[in-house]
């Protein structure tokens, strides 16, 4: 019987394609195996960042986060995979890059916990939430 497939919404961040990672970082997750279902080039708005970041928009973190993700031209990607969303996690590393563990995409690349490259979605409810966002036309 076949693995079950989900879906992750990964966020190639504008500081690791300032700094030309957008190719390291898609190698990484096909080199594990997953797929890129769908990818998009483009600057998240505002108010694009006040939905997607919903849950902080009131914490005082928040505004130097909106105004970094907003700052410039990001990637999108929708990844598939066998428990894709862990997989995903566990490569990315931990959030602050100066903490995350060597081999991963933040341990090898980020030294910071705001601009540290990579946003992925951190259970199948923010996939699905995430994905309509970023993909409306995507059949879910």
């Amino acid at each position: 019987m076949p693995s079950p497939t989900e879906r992750s919404l990964v966020l190639v961040k504008p500081d690791a394609v300032r700094r030309g990672l957008l190719g390291e970082v898609l190698a990484r997750f096909e080199r594990k195996g997953l797929v890129i279902e769908a990818l998009e080039m483009r600057t998240m708005d505002a108010a694009l960042a006040d939905q997607h970041y919903a849950d902080h928009v009131e914490k005082p973190f928040y505004p130097p986060l909106k105004q970094f993700m907003t700052s410039g031209p990001l990637v999108a990607v929708v990844l598939s995979g066998d428990e894709v969303i862990d997989v995903v996690r566990s490569m990315i590393g931990a959030t602050d890059g100066r903490k995350a563990a060597a081999g991963t995409i933040r341990g090898d690349f980020a030294l910071s916990n705001r601009e540290n490259l990579v946003h992925a979605s951190d259970s199948p409810e923010s996939a699905k939430r995430e994905l309509a966002l970023w993909f409306p036309d995507l059949a879910l």
